[in-house]
């Protein structure tokens, strides 16, 4: 009786090889969605507070890495779960699950910093800041300060007018804990795409 393969034989050995690719393909593709969900993140803009730099219905990349290896600086935009809230888990995180009460805002005050309202305008350790991506004068706070103690953040919306943020008692400081990532990029609409860099301060850049 000959050796070789018989047909239904050889069916058989085809049925096994396609399963384990099938099972490859499937495992491969799980680890990779964990582990872009473990140092990203992905959020539908919702709101006004972040208007011009955002617009409403915008989906967004967040880097969580980018915060495992270094502070918020200022000018960087962030997103965090505010104190009321609860940080999701690492699993919430790996499976890709954005918070419902996430916020987007830009950091403007970092530990050891004065923050004050005086006249419309921010004042960072006496500072007056120069921010070109208001959309509009914010309306006077009357003379307001915070000190930004360590392991804490001052955030606030680009429009200023319409957003929640460390001037609200609600809101408050935001300790670095709280802190999902940095905002890196706009995704979606497609035409939309663009790179969301830091705002650099150079009136608050040592002097020489």
């Amino acid at each position: 009786m000959s050796s070789a393969e018989t047909p239904p034989d050889r069916v058989r050995l085809n049925w096994r090889m396609l399963v384990i690719e099938v099972v490859e393909t499937a495992v491969m593709a799980a680890v990779i969605f964990l582990a872009v969900n473990l140092f990203s993140a992905r959020f539908r803009i919702d709101g006004a507070s972040m208007q011009n730099t955002f617009r409403q219905g915008e989906y967004i990349v967040v880097s969580r890495f980018s915060y495992w290896y270094a502070d918020p600086q200022r000018g960087e935009i962030v997103v965090f779960v505010p104190p009321s809230s609860v940080p999701g888990s690492l699993l919430d995180g790996m499976l890709g699950r954005a918070g419902e009460t996430d916020f987007i805002k830009r950091v403007i005050g970092i530990p050891g910093d004065k923050v004050q309202m005086r006249d419309g305008q921010v004042f960072v350790n006496g500072t007056a800041l120069a921010e070109p991506y208001l959309p509009e004068l914010m309306l006077d706070f009357g003379g307001r300060n915070w000190q930004v103690a360590a392991g804490q953040l001052f955030v606030m919306g680009d429009n200023r007018n319409y957003s929640k943020d460390s001037r609200d008692p609600e809101v408050g400081l935001i300790p670095r804990a709280q802190v999902v990532g940095k905002v890196w990029a706009v995704y979606f609409p497609i035409g939309s795409w663009r790179r969301i860099v830091r705002h650099v301060y150079p009136e608050l850049l040592p002097s020489g």
